[in-house]
């Protein structure tokens, strides 16, 4: 056998080597890593992920929950992209807190312009169901802006804390839809609809909405609104018409929400948690919060075979767009939609 045989077989063997190597690698992350990373986001395993902040007193302790962003449940983090908020994450959390006696308290964070109504109205049933049932304190910091569906997730609490240049307020209900008809028309595109009902297609971005469906689409904000005034009402101990003098969707600042009655203090993060200690005879507890981020080699792994094998940005927005249902839905919600 010549030399040139002899290399081609050397460099045969380093090459099968090599993708065994990296075979077996991805097995055991996808098999160890890939799997236990599932479970978490699938809300299996809740206790496993707890961050002390501070404090070492665990048979006494205050969780630190956090609420920053859009208010949807559009799914978990993944491998590939993450979400800045996880709507079922989040629940889970509330519902270790339900479970564990070993939690006396409650500091709840938000950043939010809200969201949806269905996911402000899960959250909102979940917090009343632990008050109800573990009889502990809530507290609330509002973060940059709590508003519409933020504000409405706040209200059961039993004292909010805001900056003076917090935005927040906005109460209220919202449902747009998009009309290219006459867009349409004017490129040449003609829309072929059949329906079993006249409203089957209401909303449709292709025809004009009707004075009844108007009247139908109204009748069904105002119910949603209505809602959030009780809640608002029941939350802050105020009558419907002190509450409905600022439930008109504006925004308020800091200042003019406690002069509203929306909120009590005016005061950050650390505040609120000394308020809390301090009322509630919790100076001693360990404050800590939930994070289903494991770090370490794992986590590295993953950032490396994602930044590696990911779907590009350009891929990521089209499949954003192929995926999104963007059939209109009542928010609680401030800003753009």
């Amino acid at each position: 056998m010549n030399v040139k045989r002899w290399i081609a077989l050397a460099i045969a063997a380093v090459l099968l080597v090599f993708s065994l190597g990296i075979n077996t690698i991805f097995a055991i992350i996808k098999a160890d890593f890939f799997s236990n990373f599932d479970s978490i986001l699938a809300g299996e395993n809740l206790n496993v992920y707890e961050t002390v902040i501070e404090g070492d007193n665990y048979d006494k302790r205050i969780a630190y929950l956090k609420v920053d962003g859009t208010i949807q449940d559009v799914g978990s983090s993944t491998l590939w992209q993450t979400v800045s908020y996880d709507h079922q994450f989040f629940l889970n959390q509330l519902d270790n807190i339900l479970y564990d006696d070993s939690v006396q308290g409650i500091v709840l964070s938000v950043n939010s312009p809200g969201g949806g109504v269905k996911e402000s109205a899960e959250i909102y049933k979940k917090l009343l169901q632990i008050k109800e049932e573990r009889q502990i304190p809530i507290y609330v910091s509002m973060d940059s802006m709590a508003a519409s569906g933020g504000y409405y997730i706040s209200a059961p609490a039993d004292k909010i804390y805001a900056h003076r240049d917090t935005i927040t307020g906005s109460i209220g209900v919202i449902m747009q839809s998009i009309n290219y008809q006459e867009l349409a028309e004017k490129v040449g595109v003609k829309f072929e609809t059949f329906k079993s009902g006249q409203h089957k297609d209401m909303l449709s971005p292709t025809r004009e909405i009707t004075a009844e469906e108007r009247a139908m689409m109204q009748d069904m904000i105002n119910e949603s609104y209505e809602e959030f005034v009780d809640i608002v009402e029941k939350g802050r101990n105020m009558s419907e018409a002190d509450v409905k003098k600022v439930a008109d969707g504006r925004i308020l600042g800091g200042t003019k929400a406690l002069e509203a009655g929306l909120i009590d203090e005016i005061g950050d993060e650390q505040a609120a948690i000394e308020a809390l200690r301090q009322d509630y005879g919790l100076e001693d507890a360990m404050l800590f919060e939930y994070s289903y981020d494991q770090g370490g080699l794992p986590s590295i792994i993953g950032m490396k075979v994602s930044s590696l094998f990911g779907p590009s940005a350009e891929e990521k927005m089209l499949m954003k767009i192929m995926t999104e249902y963007k059939a209109p839905k009542m928010m609680y919600l401030y800003g753009e939609y």
